[in-house]
């Protein structure tokens, strides 16, 4: 319903007409959920700008840009690289430039505002035509910016800000799999169905036997008998946390505590720490252990010139992540988010409803009856989006945009394939700065997860609920 709301304050870009006939076809829906997708369509629309640049059928049209036609070499000034074999990348990183920096403004803009009555909050929901304009206009102007140190400077912001994201996808999995686990439990506690548990243990069992052969193939192909010691710890060491972690997630002391928590979590946790180890080992500089090893710029084969970052690692990780936007823009925030610290992410239900009707279905008298309003709702004709933010909004619209302005820092990385401008490694896609990065968010997830099943055993106190 949500992406249908949205659909229609989309067609509101193309004018007044197109939006009346929209919205008369379209449900109603909460504007705090219209407008997070709104923001995750521009979010995707420009990751698909991003993609299109990498096109290797573009890289000659793409030479002509001004910031390739006006430098005549690529800086490093230790590396003489051509700008020119680079321009796909490079032109990644000034449309992401362009998408972060205006989702930081708005994060900035946005600090502090408490309802819809804020003077701020139509930028907040509308204006849509402007903000599309103003980005539009913004990469067409990055692409002026003088090469020189640009790229290897926004490098280190992009890697900080990848980083930073991939410690709110960790939030919003170990969130996700603690919600699913609840949600079938759930069912089959309510209905004692044979149906739920076979599919509980099926899904368990699946991503388990994933794992298990993801784990084996990365032993097969990223080390050997005689070498790469690197990767041999970093694949036993997760290996042997991820058992650690399923016991821990039925211990009776746990369980105790949480009685829907199982294997179930556990075997998603895993399924993901098991990529990120993956995709950590695959940014290893050691050419030997590294089976997608993409020799570096300077290499004269134009072939390997224009092979751009759509290798499997990269089409997954822009999967998981366009996955967790959306979860975050449509979740609300349910029972393990004060576990998972997702509460602050996700929407919150602030118990505003549409009109009296719908609070006397609810029968909560605690509820607060909000009027919807929608400026460009027809006179006489109810608003389709409505407002739920009257007094008191839904989710933090500053943080929101940050977590965006991370998001955006997150994908360019990914479609980069973590290319370091400045890397004397003469390599695409191999720098130890990135597989570290990685490696420790594995770490970092399976330490979140464990403290989600350990915090209400250390804080029996403490409400989680």
């Amino acid at each position: 319903m949500g992406l249908v709301c949205s659909t229609a304050q989309l067609a509101c870009l193309c004018g007044s007409t197109a939006c009346s006939f929209c919205c008369s076809q379209c449900p109603s829906c909460r504007n705090s959920t219209s407008t997070r997708i709104m923001y995750a369509l521009l979010l995707l629309l420009g990751t698909i700008a991003a993609c299109i640049t990498l096109a290797p059928g573009l890289q000659n049209a793409l030479k002509k840009v001004p910031f390739c036609a006006n430098s005549s070499n690529y800086v490093p000034s230790e590396v003489t690289l051509d700008c020119q074999s680079a321009v796909g990348y490079l032109a990644v990183y000034r449309i992401c430039f362009i998408l972060a920096l205006y989702f930081f403004l708005m994060s900035i803009i946005m600090i502090r505002v408490k309802s819809s009555r804020d003077p701020r909050a139509p930028i907040q929901n509308g204006f849509w035509a402007i903000k599309y304009l103003l980005i539009i206009g913004g990469i067409i102007g990055a692409f002026f910016i003088p090469e020189r140190s640009f790229g290897s400077t926004w490098m280190y912001f992009g890697m900080l800000g990848g980083f930073l994201f991939i410690i709110i996808q960790l939030i919003l999995i170990v969130d996700f799999a603690h919600s699913w686990a609840d949600a079938w439990v759930g069912n089959y506690e309510e209905t004692e169905s044979k149906g739920w548990y076979a599919a509980l243990l099926s899904a368990t069992f699946f991503n388990y036997a994933v794992a298990v052969g993801a784990v084996t193939a990365l032993f097969i192909y990223y080390t050997h008998a005689d070498s790469c010691d690197e990767n041999k710890f970093f694949i036993s060491f997760n290996l042997i946390l991820c058992v650690i972690t399923s016991i821990i997630s039925i211990l009776p002391t746990v369980q105790e505590h949480q009685p829907r928590s199982g294997l179930l979590q556990s075997s998603v946790v895993t399924l993901y720490v098991v990529y990120l180890t993956w995709s950590g080992i695959s940014n290893s500089p050691v050419r030997e252990c590294n089976p997608g090893f993409i020799p570096g710029l300077s290499s004269h084969d134009v072939a390997t010139q224009n092979r751009v970052a759509f290798d499997k690692e990269s089409i997954i990780g822009l999967i998981i992540w366009f996955s967790c936007v959306l979860y975050s823009s449509l979740r609300t925030a349910s029972k393990s988010s004060k576990i998972t610290m997702s509460e602050n992410v996700l929407v919150q239900d602030n118990g505003a409803v549409r009109n009296a009707g719908e609070q006397a279905l609810i029968g909560n008298e605690d509820y607060t009856t909000v009027e919807g309003r929608n400026p460009d709702a027809e006179s006489g004709n109810d608003a389709k989006v409505w407002d739920n933010e009257e007094e008191k909004v839904a989710y933090n619209w500053s943080f929101f945009h940050l977590m965006f302005a991370l998001a955006t820092l997150y994908v360019m990385m990914t479609l980069t394939n973590w290319y370091k401008p400045n890397s004397t490694l003469d390599t695409l896609n191999a720098n130890n700065a990135s597989m570290w990065v990685k490696i420790i968010s594995s770490w970092m997830c399976l330490g979140l997860y464990v403290w989600s099943l350990l915090a209400p055993v250390i804080f029996p106190n403490r409400d989680f609920s």
